[in-house]
């Protein structure tokens, strides 16, 4: 079997931490991904958190669509939309219109929810012991939804009766559908159904203990060696990645901002989270690799980068989903960053990207009101 050809794609999740500068972050996002698009990134994928800040756009369909008019061939994937937050008939929809706008680039990555940030939960009024069960039926109804006429739905907690869904999907027969896989069992899960994955932070040797199972796993529900390889390409793992000319300069700028940024989400969890919520949480062994800056982080110069990716390529990962703005990283060293790895690591890592034929400018981001 020839190496694994990894794809490289860009996390977008600003962080604006007082709504004064919502609308800088929110315009920097934009021109990112638009960056990300005449770079040749094969996605940018888009977060779903509410009333803190975390993810300054907030809803990754309405921000998909901005996306969308903006970019030419760049997917645009959810990393993920919170299917207990939303109307599954209403998501549909949307998702359908986006689809067409995109001609066709949509990913359409799903999850139960937040693990931590309860109080999203209290804000939509949903319980969020519900969440797993409200993601399996949405899960199905989005299916039916976008490939049946006359479709009835009596569940648990949706009842919906829809003669045909407008606009129709552009992906035929409907955009793919990928879940969020935090914990073992729910890999297995998806490697019962066939289905690929998406996997949080976890330290490489995790990363490749849950692949191989995923894999065997698979091989024993009755798939074949073709099924398991496209399954494992289109699937995706979770990265916080920065690149600067050197690794004294990647140290320096990199970690503040990733502690800064871990700091931050912890602290809204402290400050929004009820002392019985704090105490529901997922444990502290789950989110140690995601807290941790020798798991968390992967930085350095190309080459310093490139070496630590290369166990993912050996590992045989189909895609990575690369969060390369860390926190409040102003955007200068970002975009130095998205730069190194599309022209230094993605080829030496044997998975050069292809940009756009666009020029790409020195800088794509105007001068923003106070920024002057």
């Amino acid at each position: 079997m020839p190496p694994n050809t990894m794809k490289f794609s860009n996390f977008l999740f600003p962080e604006s931490r007082n709504p004064e500068g919502d609308f800088n972050v929110i315009t920097e996002a934009l021109q990112e991904a638009e960056f990300s698009d005449q770079l040749g990134y094969h996605a940018v994928w888009l977060a779903e958190h509410h009333f803190d800040g975390g993810c300054a756009y907030v809803d990754p369909v309405t921000f998909a669509a901005a996306i969308a008019a903006r970019t030419k061939n760049i997917k645009i994937g959810f990393a993920v939309a919170q299917m207990a937050l939303h109307h599954p008939i209403r998501f549909a929809e949307q998702i359908a219109l986006v689809d067409n706008i995109s001609n066709g680039r949509m990913i359409v990555g799903v999850g139960r929810g937040t693990a931590y940030n309860f109080y999203e939960f209290r804000g939509f009024g949903i319980d969020p012991n519900e969440a797993h069960e409200r993601l399996l039926e949405v899960e199905e109804i989005l299916v039916e939804a976008w490939t049946t006429e006359n479709y009835k739905h009596e569940g648990k907690y949706w009842q919906v009766e829809i003669p045909v869904l407008r606009p129709q999907v552009f992906q035929k027969p409907h955009p793919p559908i990928i879940r969020a896989c935090s914990g073992l069992e729910s890999t297995l899960e998806m490697a019962r159904n066939g289905r690929p994955f998406m996997m949080n932070i976890q330290s490489d040797q995790t990363t490749k203990e849950r692949l191989d199972l995923y894999r065997g796993t698979m091989a024993q529900a009755g798939y074949d060696d073709e099924a398991i390889s496209h399954n494992v390409a289109q699937s995706w793992v979770w990265r916080n990645v920065f690149v600067a000319d050197t690794d004294a300069e990647a140290e320096a700028d990199g970690v503040p901002s990733f502690r800064a940024m871990r700091a931050y989400l912890s602290g809204n969890r402290q400050r929004m989270n009820t002392v019985e919520e704090l105490a529901a949480q997922t444990s502290a062994v789950t989110g140690a690799a995601r807290d941790s800056v020798d798991h968390g982080l992967i930085y350095g110069s190309p080459e310093t980068v490139c070496e630590k990716l290369q166990p993912l390529r050996d590992i045989g990962v189909g895609g990575i989903i690369i969060h390369f703005r860390l926190g409040p990283m102003p955007w200068e060293a970002v975009e130095h960053s998205l730069r190194l790895f599309a022209e230094k690591v993605a080829p030496e890592l044997g998975a050069p990207l292809s940009p756009s034929p666009t020029n790409i400018n020195d800088s794509l981001i105007p001068t923003l009101p106070g920024s002057a």
